[in-house]
């Protein structure tokens, strides 16, 4: 648990669900490495959305693996995310990890639902994150990836440097967007491509 000394607040959410997470995702071959399908799902995801960043996340105790990933100069190295924050720096820049007390996945895993804040300062709890000074991030819409074994997997979200109104039609978007990732990756699971 980790908490602002000045606020009190609580910054990471406690995970009880990480063990059982990361052994589905080890059944699953998810979590560890890059994978085209999912940087090209990040990138249409980026597309519906109109984000300049967007990720397919899988969480495990300690950091967050974004397997997809879609930047602005469309790469997927991550190298304009922000080097502080991955964790990850490798000579090709960042590198597509960032630790599990940065951002807002954490929160989306643990409480199993979507969310969406416009501007993250507006909310005091998220405001702190260190991704907002790291980073810039000022918006944030993600949704969780719960699998048919009712394990929340991870997430996929999108993030922007400016305030986005994402709006009930944007709330709408993500979760239609886990869903069908879902199901993408069920069926890998069942051998139907």
């Amino acid at each position: 648990m980790t908490y602002d000394p000045t606020g009190h607040l609580l910054l990471t959410p406690i995970d009880k669900e990480a063990p059982d997470r990361v052994r589905r995702l080890r059944e699953l071959g998810l979590g560890e490495r890059p994978d085209p399908a999912f940087d090209e799902f990040a990138h249409r995801l980026s597309e519906i959305t109109g984000a300049p960043y967007s990720m397919v996340n899988f969480i495990d105790e300690n950091r967050q693996f974004f397997a997809g990933l879609h930047t602005p100069g469309g790469s997927h190295a991550g190298s304009d995310l922000g080097a502080t924050a991955a964790g990850a720096v490798g000579a090709g820049g960042v590198g597509r990890f960032m630790a599990r007390d940065h951002g807002y996945c954490p929160h989306v895993v643990v409480r199993r639902k979507a969310l969406v804040l416009e501007d993250v300062c507006d909310y005091p709890r998220f405001a702190g994150n260190p991704v907002v000074d790291e980073i810039g991030i000022r918006s944030y819409m993600g949704a969780p990836l719960i699998d048919r074994t009712g394990v929340a997997l991870g997430t996929i979200c999108v993030v922007d440097t400016d305030v986005r109104p994402w709006g009930r039609s944007g709330l709408e978007t993500i979760k239609a967007m886990a869903a069908e990732l879902v199901e993408q990756i069920h069926r890998r699971e069942d051998g139907v491509f």
